[in-house]
């Protein structure tokens, strides 16, 4: 039986390299409902629970990619986001899940890397994941609809 591919929800700070709309757009279309994209104007700015939230709905993996430490427009924004990545993962290591699912990627000042070269060391490091168990038991009792117009 072929593996399914992960969907990946990732939250993103708006100071990324390269994370224009016509990027976050090209980087949607080079992998069609696999991943859903959320600018930021601060990663600081996601909670715990739209990182379970995203679990419950949609994703097999949720992440957030910040802006180097010290360069956040907001101060310790990346911090916070740091944190909270931490208490999300440790919500869903309680539950049995793997915390892998969750995930936090801080760039880096004297490398920057664009959004969709982030993007690509994501979907790398979630590969090894298996399909969410929670979107397969909502899926088999029909609470969740598969995207039926994703035929890749």
């Amino acid at each position: 039986m072929k593996k399914p591919k992960q969907t990946l929800a990732l939250f993103y700070c708006q100071n990324t390299p390269e994370s224009t709309e016509k990027d976050r757009q090209a980087l949607e279309e080079e992998y069609g409902g696999r991943l859903r994209l959320f600018p930021l104007p601060c990663g600081g700015r996601l909670e715990p629970l739209h990182f379970l939230r995203a679990l419950e709905e949609f994703a097999d993996a949720v992440y957030v990619i910040t802006c180097p430490e010290g360069v956040c427009r907001y101060f310790e924004g990346n911090l916070r986001a740091t944190k909270r990545a931490d208490v999300a993962a440790r919500s869903v290591s309680g539950v049995g899940l793997e915390k892998e699912r969750v995930g936090i990627v801080v760039s880096r000042k004297d490398h920057p890397t664009s959004l969709a070269g982030l993007t690509a060391e994501i979907m790398e490091r979630i590969k090894p994941l298996s399909a969410s168990p929670v979107l397969s038991t909502l899926r088999r009792k029909g609470r969740i609809e598969e995207n039926r117009h994703d035929y890749r």
